[in-house]
């Protein structure tokens, strides 16, 4: 019996990191004004930022690899509306 790992092109979590890894080549990392705000991010997408290294993206939609101290930025206006929203 095989199994994933004798077959690393059949599937599976090494085949969705690899197409993952393209989309995020393929997006640039957004400069500008979202710089200046602290963005709302699943808090299990910031561990497993932290553990990858890989960019996460916020509710507004800006994408970058989380590495400053939130509390020092005001948050953004954008993601704070979405927020808002879904929450009733």
């Amino acid at each position: 019996m095989s199994t994933p790992i004798d077959q690393p092109d059949s599937g599976g979590v090494a085949t969705l990191d690899r197409e993952l890894e393209e989309l995020l080549r393929e997006e640039h990392i957004e400069p500008g004004d979202h710089e200046r705000f602290s963005h709302y991010v699943k808090k299990e997408k910031i561990l497993e930022s932290a553990l990858t290294g890989k960019p996460v993206r916020a509710l507004c939609g800006k994408k970058w690899t989380p590495g400053r101290d939130p509390e020092k930025f005001p948050v953004c206006p954008a993601c704070k509306e979405i927020y808002e929203s879904l929450r009733g």
